[in-house]
């Protein structure tokens, strides 16, 4: 089995790569440094602004909207596909609306998101809980459907009352599939909100990049595309931490 440094060696050479080409490009004059300046420029300027209050305030709003989307996503994915998985009534309800919506980009939604929640967060976060709910849902709803049968045979042998069941055996039974669901979620809710930050917003990762453009400062624009990417790096190391942690007993984990 492979060690964790050799993990993280193979995982950080596809960055160190970019990397190296990105300042190939601008040191044979592939592409003009006023439109692609060189990492050096970019990663100084990242640092000069992860210090400042108002950079700190842009990433704070970003990252409200994100956990707060998210949130939402996990309680209501977990919540509809374990009582998808565990009633066939809300089942044949469920299903014909995700067939119907999951495949319908919900940026689509946005303009009508606005008109209805205004410019504010409200808008942001609906939409980033919009698209990250259904990984969630389908990857719950798969695992609990799938949660060995004579586990609950044994605790209703047991007299285990049904809702107990759901929660001390389908629950964790799905865990691994729930956790990979999130880990989805949690990229797609990255992408999500900062996209919904550039089409409008007066803060934030998007707005900055949007004013960054509009100004032509090609290095500003290029510190919030890094400052999202190495956020999502960071939660997404995080959410596998605490995966290990709830997996310690699964032999896959």
């Amino acid at each position: 089995m492979m060690s964790r440094s050799a993990n993280a060696i193979l995982g950080l050479a596809p960055i160190v790569l970019v990397v190296a080409l990105w300042q190939a490009l601008v040191t044979f004059g592939f592409a003009p440094a006023v439109l692609l300046p060189a990492p050096g420029f970019v990663f100084t300027r990242l640092l000069e602004q992860l210090v400042t209050w108002a950079f700190q305030q842009e990433v704070a709003a970003t990252l409200i909207r994100l956990f707060a989307g998210f949130a939402i996503a996990v309680v209501l994915g977990v919540s509809i596909g374990i009582a998808a998985a565990a009633s066939p009534a809300i089942n044949a309800v469920v299903r014909p609306i995700v067939r119907v919506l999951a495949p319908l980009p919900k940026v689509a939604l946005y303009p009508a998101l606005l008109l209805l929640l205004g410019f504010g967060h409200g808008s942001k976060i609906t939409l980033v809980a919009a698209d990250a709910l259904f990984p969630i849902l389908l990857s719950t709803y798969y695992g609990a459907s799938t949660v060995e049968q004579k586990l609950i045979w044994s605790a209703m042998a047991a007299g285990t009352p049904r809702y107990k069941i759901l929660f001390k055996v389908v629950l964790p039974a799905a865990m691994p599939s729930i956790l990979t669901g999130c880990r989805i979620g949690l990229v797609i809710s990255c992408i999500v909100v900062f996209l919904a930050e550039m089409i409008t917003s007066t803060d934030g990762l998007g707005h900055a990049l949007v004013t960054a453009a509009r100004t032509f400062q090609a290095v500003d624009m290029f510190v919030p595309l890094i400052t999202i990417s190495l956020l999502g790096l960071i939660l997404n190391a995080l959410l596998g931490a605490v995966r290990s942690y709830l997996l310690r007993g699964f032999p896959e984990a």
